[in-house]
């Protein structure tokens, strides 16, 4: 499948990408400084809610990945900013395993009466009482938003599920729909071409995860790029009704297939400095 443009710019998944349980994935360290070094622009979209903007961008120069904080797009971040434009003044309840709180400027926090419920990433938190209290709230007509829908991420003692696995059943028990804003929903999408100031055509998106990073980004009109790393199963792409514009052993081969896409002429691949 040929890319769809000038490739300026870089997004990149963090967990299974570049790391694992924040241990670097081989040559993830290496990969991103040559991609910087050749002039394109970057940012990192995460599902990740369980720490800010700063504490992940701290885990990551800790492996050696050079990350400012503000180059970093969560959920927590995207959720704060569609909370304080569509019910400002609202008082949200946060169900999320981690303290993400640093991310939520401007969110007033309030699990007593809460105008809003925002679902965060799945944990121990997810327990029945509370599960069953946000189907309650949905059914007398308090909206729900969901950071993201992932299904699972990976760690190093395998797959954990994600609060993607619950939000179809609380819709159903609460007869309301919950708005999502993580991937692989359009907006973090956007929102990091906007931070990189390309249009998503200039965009190519690096994933572990076929739908929810890969095949989501290509929806936006970035290139796609598969790792098979991380959470990738060869099932999931063998059965899949489309395909990414590219699978990758890891992220440390991405520098040689960006020179082999310049080579190629396929997408001319030009960096730029901001």
């Amino acid at each position: 499948m040929s890319d769809r443009g000038r490739i300026r710019g870089v997004l990149y998944d963090i967990d299974g990408v570049l790391v694992t349980s924040w241990q670097e994935i081989e040559g993830a360290a290496a990969a991103v400084r040559r991609i910087r070094e050749s002039g394109l622009r970057r940012a990192f979209l995460t599902n990740t809610t369980s720490r800010t903007c700063a504490e992940i961008a701290e885990r990551l120069c800790g492996t050696g990945i050079d990350v400012d904080p503000a180059e970093i797009v969560t959920a927590g971040r995207l959720t704060a900013e569609f909370v304080r434009r569509r019910y400002p003044g609202a008082s949200v309840w946060v169900l999320n395993h981690g303290d993400i709180a640093a991310d939520l400027t401007g969110v007033t926090l309030d699990d007593g009466q809460p105008d809003v419920v925002v679902i965060g990433g799945a944990g121990p938190e997810f327990t029945h009482p509370a599960l069953s209290r946000v189907a309650e709230l949905m059914l007398d007509g308090v909206p729900v938003v969901a950071m993201h829908s992932g299904l699972t991420w990976a760690t190093a003692d395998g797959l954990r599920i994600d609060a993607g696995a619950y939000i179809p059943g609380l819709e159903a028990a609460g007869n309301a729909r919950i708005e999502v804003l993580g991937k692989p929903a359009a907006p973090g999408f956007r929102t990091c071409a906007e931070l990189m100031g390309l249009d998503p055509a200039q965009v190519l998106m690096i994933g572990d995860d076929l739908h929810s990073d890969v095949l989501a980004a290509q929806d936006v009109g970035m290139t796609g790029v598969l790792v098979r790393t991380g959470k990738f199963r060869s099932g999931v792409l063998a059965s899949a009704e489309r395909s990414p514009d590219h699978v990758i052993d890891s992220v440390a081969v991405l520098p040689d297939l960006l020179a082999d896409l310049r080579a190629a002429g396929e997408s001319p691949v030009t960096g730029e400095s901001v």
